[in-house]
């Protein structure tokens, strides 16, 4: 790079691959736990990534605040959380009847206050309502901008040391400065 002029990328450049961070913000510590790194981000493995939280305190109450992502109102999403609330009533079948017809009642089920798991979903094109956006912008500037990853692997295991870094050093709850004065043209 040469001051002044934008940065390229070296004609020789190999992409090794791509990974898929699934991470949880607690906005009481500002911490990040249970982070989940995956080669792909389906349905069930943001199922899994779920259960791998709520296996942190399995008693706790669990309100995760999640985009309008489909992977976030899945049939799998549904089961897990019906079976870690113990509701024994039938689901239905995807598609087709009950609970799990449809996307809208699959998220009005995983967003009912008396479930001890809910998700609570941002509006379409709202992505600064959820705190753990921020902190991907963190882990973006501070880690993988201009980064240079020899494998997956080796991506995969930085990006697990900044969490560990970043929980001890820099986790604080976000604070919130917007007033809700409106912006001015």
């Amino acid at each position: 790079m040469q001051p002044g002029q934008v940065a390229r990328l070296e004609f020789e450049y190999i992409r090794h691959g791509t990974m898929c961070l699934m991470a949880n913000f607690s906005v009481a510590s500002g911490e990040i736990i249970a982070p989940t790194l995956s080669p792909t981000r389906k349905e069930e493995d943001f199922a899994r990534h779920i259960q791998q939280t709520i296996e942190t305190d399995q008693d706790a109450g669990w309100i995760f605040v999640v985009d309008q992502l489909n992977t976030h109102k899945s049939e799998s999403l549904v089961r897990l959380v019906a079976q870690q609330c113990q509701i024994t009533e039938d689901l239905g079948v995807k598609g087709k009847c009950g609970l799990l017809k449809s996307i809208s009642s699959r998220a009005a089920f995983l967003s009912n206050k008396s479930h001890r798991i809910r998700f609570v979903y941002t509006p379409v094109h709202c992505s600064w309502l959820n705190q753990v956006e921020i902190w991907f912008s963190i882990l973006v500037r501070r880690l993988l901008k201009r980064g240079s990853f020899l494998s997956t692997a080796d991506l995969k295991q930085k990006v697990l040391d900044f969490i560990d870094y970043f929980n001890v050093t820099l986790a604080k709850p976000y604070r919130w400065s917007y007033k809700g004065r409106p912006l001015q043209v």
